[in-house]
């Protein structure tokens, strides 16, 4: 049954592998395509399936490892939308992940390619969705709550630009993997016509400062209280701190998108692919319970 094959691009990252395992069981068959097959993990069955491809790479090997698909699932950068919709046959599906850095009032080359893989999908006119997520968390190593984590550690105060009034929806890697899934089935049950573009967001958006205690909570920390700074000082503190042993770096570029709101209407979400993203706390508490 050629519908339930699926070919995932980028089966050994994060959300890729998230993907293959809930697709493994739920009976699906997944054929991985990966730049190094040594990054799946050995111990899943669909690892004897993975093809060798790299989305950036010669045209005629991308090809050859997607000539038998008939739905696609590319967790890689957007940006390669246009490479991989080359590749695929005529008759297959495309399902996608892009980012809200699509919205960013700063354009930068992450979002200018997520723009740009969004366009060749919706201009290619194939049945696809392509699925832009807030700040993803709960993956391991995800480098979002759990680096905050690390960073709350050495911070008894903790500096924000504004005062971390800025909004931020955070969500789960699990809610993610669900709305992934929500496509697939749709893709396979024929239900998928036009190309689409859906956010994906936790249920609710909350100030950064909010999000930072709610870490630190859930992280069995003491509540952090929050010195509002100009965002020109904390970019200029920003290459001192990334000398100090242990301690996560955090970029210019996120400094500046922290005075940026990111809340997002999820009804599509909830509407078109079903799917009712757990509010922060239960993910939190889910994370750190496993770690």
């Amino acid at each position: 049954m050629n519908d339930r094959i699926i070919h995932v691009i980028g089966a050994s990252g994060r959300s890729g592998r998230s993907l293959c395992r809930a697709l493994h069981a739920r009976g699906y068959r997944v054929v991985p395509i990966v730049r190094d097959p040594a990054r799946l993990p050995p111990d899943d069955r669909y690892a004897a399936d993975a093809r060798v491809a790299d989305v950036s790479g010669p045209a005629k090997v991308l090809v050859r490892a997607l000539s038998d698909a008939r739905h696609i699932v590319s967790t890689a950068h957007a940006r390669h939308t246009g490479a991989i919709l080359n590749a695929a046959p005529p008759h297959a599906t495309l399902i996608g992940l892009g980012s809200t850095r699509k919205f960013t009032r700063w354009p930068d080359a992450h979002g200018t390619g997520v723009l740009t893989g969004e366009q060749a999908l919706m201009t290619s006119l194939r049945p696809g969705i392509m699925l832009h997520p807030t700040m993803i968390y709960g993956a391991t190593g995800e480098d979002n709550v759990q680096r905050l984590a690390r960073l709350l550690k050495f911070l008894p105060i903790v500096p924000l630009p504004q005062g971390g009034t800025a909004l931020v929806q955070p969500i789960h890697q699990d809610d993610v993997t669900a709305a992934l899934i929500a496509a697939i089935d749709r893709a396979t049950s024929g239900k998928l016509g036009a190309p689409e573009s859906i956010v994906i967001a936790g249920p609710q958006a909350m100030t950064y400062r909010d999000f930072v205690q709610g870490v630190a909570k859930a992280a069995g920390l003491g509540k952090r209280p929050i010195l509002s700074l100009p965002a020109a000082a904390l970019m200029a503190i920003t290459p001192l701190a990334a000398r100090l042993p242990g301690l996560p770096r955090i970029g210019r570029d996120e400094i500046r998108r922290l005075m940026e709101d990111k809340a997002f209407d999820i009804t599509p979400m909830r509407t078109v692919l079903g799917v009712d993203p757990r509010p922060l706390k239960d993910g939190l508490t889910q994370l750190f319970a496993r770690d």
